[in-house]
């Protein structure tokens, strides 16, 4: 049975992209690795010389995934990046903000923006943000002038018109202009059959669709897409930006056990990516430093 259960482990982690409805597996894949201990405890106590050898199966399967999310990240950086769902039902803006502000980002992208809050946002990210992109419900703040400001449509089929959760900007940083998307993919719903993702699959499309046609070398994605990299739904948008390895975990706040708040890039590397402490949201915020 022990041998039995290690293989079973070690499928679900090699192979969960050919699992049917396998969102949900995605989405707390890292945390099969916690199973790996208890197999191997389980095995000692029985038949350590047939058992042990096949916790090995799970164990290598486990460290190829996420190993690289063990290493330490490089702090050298030419730009910093926050992405942040701040939740439209945030009681404390300003106090937000304050908290993003710590680590001296470059570019804020915050979702859940309601157009009446964005004074306040204005306000609390002060004259040293005086760049700002907003459309719908998303935003952007930069230290560095924005350029080719406009809405991105990424509204699944089934959408009204009212719904904008995109946007694309230029910012003109020292090292080179970057283009900057900001979005905030549908959400999932969990219901008999697992998760019910086809609007947020359907956003992913477009928006790696807008992706693939983007001019510039340098491309930065900030957003909450509600899905893990490892998600199969997002793979429109993965197999063309890459991140840093790491956890990060950015969902639910109170104790996140998934990151679905996404820094993506490409023509620049995300050399190290972590979580900010806890603000009015019920994410967390995630950092990223980044290299031309």
């Amino acid at each position: 049975m022990i041998v039995l259960l290690a293989v079973l482990v070690a499928v679900v982690l090699v192979g969960h992209r050919f699992i049917p409805a396998g969102g949900i597996v995605e989405t707390f894949l890292p945390w099969l690795g916690l199973t790996i201990p208890m197999l191997a405890l389980l095995a000692w106590r029985r038949r350590p010389a047939v058992s042990l050898p096949a916790v090995l199966l799970p164990l290598i399967a486990w460290f190829a995934l996420f190993g690289p999310a063990l290493l330490p990240g490089d702090d050298g950086h030419d730009l910093i990046a926050v992405q942040h769902n701040a939740s439209d039902e945030n009681r404390d803006p300003a106090g937000t903000v304050r908290e993003l502000l710590r680590v001296s980002p470059d570019l804020v992208a915050l979702s859940e923006v309601l157009p009446e809050a964005l004074p306040v946002y204005d306000e609390a990210f002060g004259t040293a943000y005086p760049y700002r992109a907003a459309h719908g419900t998303v935003a952007l703040w930069s230290r560095h002038p924005l350029t080719e400001d406009a809405p991105l449509d990424i509204r699944p089929s089934a959408f009204g018109p009212d719904w904008n959760r995109g946007l694309r900007a230029v910012a003109r940083t020292p090292h080179g202009d970057v283009a900057v998307y900001v979005a905030h993919l549908p959400s999932v719903r969990m219901g008999l059959t697992g998760f019910a993702t086809t609007p947020r699959d359907e956003s992913a499309v477009r928006l790696g669709a807008a992706l693939k046609a983007e001019p510039l070398d340098h491309v930065l994605l900030l957003g909450d897409l509600n899905a893990t990299v490892q998600d199969r739904g997002l793979r429109p948008i993965t197999n063309q930006l890459d991140t840093h390895p790491a956890f990060a975990f950015s969902w639910p706040a109170k104790a996140p056990v998934a990151r679905i708040d996404q820094i993506l890039a490409r023509g620049l590397t995300v050399t190290s990516l972590w979580s900010l402490p806890r603000t009015g949201s019920d994410h967390l915020p995630v950092a990223a430093h980044l290299r031309f």
